[in-house]
């Protein structure tokens, strides 16, 4: 606790959370949690490493998390003096605060080595990691760190408390914050400055320059053989990448950051696997995912039995637990087979009803709670 005089020279206590959030969803979806927890803790101050959704909801911000996202080995490798700047700026600035309360969303690489420093010299400060790594998926023995330096675990998938208690070990499922985006974007009803006759192929290339770098001339080439005369092309940009960024990829194409309003009214889309295609299944636009792996052949023969222990890549399969989209990833990932998969999204109509239905069962299995509100019930039931 913090106490602090209020104007007539009181005192009174308020609760200090410290947030981290290494990229753009993570951002976001902390910044939800800073309002339910406002809500339930009028008082509460907000300090942390984040972005602009989190400096808008109150946070004072120690990084922005433009300068933390360094994915893939050779990301961290090139960019190794700032990702060690920013650990030593996040453990001065839990030193310098004493936070009551830590809060972990994704980003484990970082955020479990801040845990564990935070377990060691703060032991007075309860951690806890709301939206866990998709351990279940790939790096399980991951489990063992996450449960030994959380107070809490707060999944965000259904199936997450049964996979930790495998391991003897418990996390609450508190809904799917995605969800919650979704619900909230079709109750506004917010529409894209489209008309609503037009035909639209929605290309969704990702949101990191090496993963747009490897699939979008892909995904473009495929989508202008099927869409012909008959189709626009519309591209999305991710947040914090220029637009001259994806200027030589395009010809002619439309470049827009409402994605949402645009799978809202696409036909098809061409998604690169992630949240994104979760987001869009929600949303209810038919899609396809695809994903660039580099040696894929050798890939999927030597390594997907030792690093992959899931049937599925795509959260649209991993959920409902069957294939519910196709997943061109790896060796699939072929301008051929994209263009087979979007021209049947486009005219096989039972084929995109299907989807849909398999759509509803995906958000009837994910449920009505809000993650944000539930999570906040369980962080400060502490």
């Amino acid at each position: 606790m913090v106490y602090d005089l209020d104007e007539r020279g009181v005192s009174f206590e308020y609760m200090k959370y410290f947030l981290i959030a290494g990229e753009a969803s993570g951002d976001l979806h902390a910044s939800n949690l800073m309002e339910a927890l406002r809500e339930r803790d009028p008082q509460a101050t907000f300090v942390g490493l984040g972005g602009d959704k989190m400096r808008a909801a109150g946070c004072k911000l120690y990084v922005d998390y433009r300068k933390m996202a360094y994915m893939g080995f050779v990301a961290v490798f090139l960019n190794i003096g700032k990702v060690f700047r920013n650990l030593y700026l996040a453990k001065q600035a839990l030193e310098a605060e004493r936070p009551d309360v830590l809060v972990l969303v994704d980003y484990p690489s970082f955020n479990l080595k801040i845990a564990k420093y935070c377990k060691e010299h703060l032991p007075q400060t309860r951690i806890i990691y709301y939206i866990p790594p998709k351990i279940w998926a790939w790096k399980r023995w991951r489990v063992h760190n996450i449960a030994k330096l959380s107070d809490k675990i707060l999944g965000i998938f259904p199936f997450e408390p049964d996979f930790y208690a495998k391991y003897g070990y418990k996390c609450r499922y508190v809904g799917n914050p995605v969800a919650d985006v979704i619900r909230k974007f079709k109750l506004e009803g917010r529409k894209l400055n489209i008309e609503a006759s037009e035909n639209i192929i929605a290309i969704l290339p990702g949101s990191r320059k090496g993963e747009i770098k490897k699939c979008l001339p892909t995904m473009l080439a495929a989508a202008r053989n099927v869409a012909g005369e008959d189709y626009r092309i519309v591209v999305t940009a991710a947040p914090g990448i220029n637009d001259t960024f994806y200027q030589k990829y395009l010809n002619g194409e439309e470049l827009t950051r409402d994605t949402y309003e645009l799978l809202d009214v696409a036909h098809a889309a061409v998604v690169n696997s992630g949240t994104a295609t979760l987001e869009t299944a929600l949303i209810g636009c038919p899609q396809t995912a695809v994903y660039h792996v580099a040696g894929s052949k050798y890939l999927e023969k030597w390594l997907k039995p030792i690093m992959f222990k899931i049937k599925y890549f795509t959260l649209v399969n991993i959920i409902p637990d069957k294939e519910v989209i196709r997943e061109l990833v790896a060796s699939k990932f072929t301008q051929e087979n994209i263009e087979e998969e979007l021209y049947q999204l486009l005219v096989d109509k039972k084929y995109r009803d299907q989807l849909r239905n398999d759509y509803e069962q995906i958000w009837y299995i994910l449920g009505p709670q809000n993650a944000a509100e539930e999570a906040a019930i369980e962080i400060t039931s502490l």
